[in-house]
């Protein structure tokens, strides 16, 4: 496995591993020249997206099945004939998961019978007040986008500042993602180990809102980015909602109210 010290420093500095096939034993560091990140300020919920999340299709955990969601992220896809993410990758980022600093979005769809199947979710990698998303998976329409919208709420409550998506895509584009130059990310990303909390950095490059950063101190620094516990407090809160309420509805409530 690599290093975990050395994989959260390689984030820590704007870096990321990734590797040629599954099976590959060798890895190579990226650092690319353009940098995809979703403001958590201007994350976009389409009203289609917030009809399928009022309505409950899915239910939605975090950090209930950490490799079987990295498993669904490695398989093989239509557009792709190898995986990026290698068992040696995935190996190392149970690793960081089982270090808290690894997390995972996991949307679950209900049989008739009461079981339930994992159909879609993301991970990625959280620290101070940044997470790094590294992939995500959907085997039915719209659940990797409803656990997108879980993860930005829950960064926004945890107070972060960055949503790293690597690289753009279309999908990353029409749900808000922009992008900017390597060394302005370097730069969000050093106020977001630092606790800085410039506005006038938010308003004009689109870096991650500052709602929930209440709760947050200048301390942060070095902490894992509490993304668990901010979506359990969601939960907590959704249920305090009341009846008529339900956890789909309150969070399509929660994004539009602080976007």
């Amino acid at each position: 496995m690599i290093d975990s010290e050395l994989l959260m420093l390689a984030y820590r500095s704007g870096v990321f591993p990734m590797a040629d096939r599954r099976d590959d034993p060798d890895v190579f560091w990226v650092e690319p020249r353009l940098r995809a990140i979703l403001p958590l300020d201007g994350f976009h919920l389409s009203q289609s997206l917030a009809r399928t999340l009022r309505r409950g299709r899915f239910t939605v955990t975090c950090n209930t099945t950490f490799p079987d969601v990295l498993n669904a992220c490695a398989a093989p896809r239509a557009e792709e004939h190898e995986s990026w993410i290698s068992h040696r990758i995935q190996a190392s980022y149970e690793r960081l998961h089982a270090l808290g600093h690894a997390h995972s979005i996991e949307c679950w769809e209900t049989l008739p019978d009461g079981s339930r199947i994992l159909v879609g979710g993301l991970y990625g990698v959280g620290f101070d007040r940044a997470f790094c998303g590294e992939s995500m998976f959907s085997r039915r329409t719209d659940a990797s986008k409803v656990a997108l919208c879980w993860l930005v709420a829950s960064l926004r409550k945890a107070g972060a500042q960055v949503l790293d998506c690597q690289f753009m895509t279309p999908h990353l584009a029409s749900l808000g993602a922009v992008e900017i130059s390597q060394k302005r990310y370097l730069t969000l990303l050093k106020q977001a180990q630092s606790g800085a909390l410039a506005s006038s950095t938010t308003s004009s490059s689109g870096a991650a809102g500052a709602a929930g950063v209440a709760e947050a101190d200048g301390d942060a620094a070095g902490r894992a980015l509490a993304v668990p516990e901010a979506f359990a407090a969601l939960l907590a809160e959704a249920a305090s909602a009341g009846p008529a309420s339900s956890p789909g509805k309150f969070i399509a409530h929660f994004l539009t109210q602080t976007s």
